[in-house]
């Protein structure tokens, strides 16, 4: 099958391409049939040389099979020879499949991850009211008995009787 394609030329970071007529099985600087026109990328983009083609020599290529690259059809679609549409592909901007596996697991963790903090709010609420359970009872109980704290009454004056001698021993 015969391309009308780009072949590069130009020193390197400064391209330089010659628009050629090849079988499609040769490499993209090898062996070419002919050469049909120039591209210079590095012109600016209205300068009438950037683009140059020979017409007429396209034509016949064109009537022959020959089936022009997505980018030289667009230089043939300026000139009118050939009519070139953008090509509508709504899977490119779309995730390959292991990003979309890393996506599912992601939300997957993120959804376990709510699901938890939820559930400890659940819980810690859950003990909050028990607390306040635990204290209003403990507020409703008895006051306790008086036995306890008579106990403790003695041992208090007993520590205020030993005081005062400790005192008058340091001063004699």
């Amino acid at each position: 099958m015969l391309k009308i394609r780009l072949a590069r030329g130009g020193a390197k970071k400064r391209p330089y391409y010659s628009i050629v007529v090849a079988d499609s099985h040769s490499p993209r600087d090898g062996r070419f049939i002919e050469k049909v026109g120039t591209y210079n990328p590095l012109l600016k983009k209205d300068d009438a040389s950037r683009v140059t083609l020979k017409v007429e020599s396209i034509q016949e290529w064109l009537k022959k099979g020959a089936q022009p690259t997505d980018r030289v059809a667009r230089f043939l679609a300026a000139e009118g020879l050939v009519q070139w549409t953008h090509g509508e592909n709504p899977n490119k901007g779309k995730p390959g499949k292991k990003a979309q596996e890393r996506d599912a697991e992601r939300a997957q963790r993120d959804a376990d991850r709510v699901a938890a903090e939820a559930q400890a709010k659940e819980d810690a609420k859950a003990a909050a009211e028990a607390a306040a359970a635990e204290a209003a009872a403990a507020a409703a109980a008895p006051a306790p008995e008086p036995e306890v704290v008579a106990e403790e009454a003695p041992a208090a004056e007993a520590a205020a009787e030993d005081a005062p001698a400790a005192e008058e021993t340091t001063e004699g």
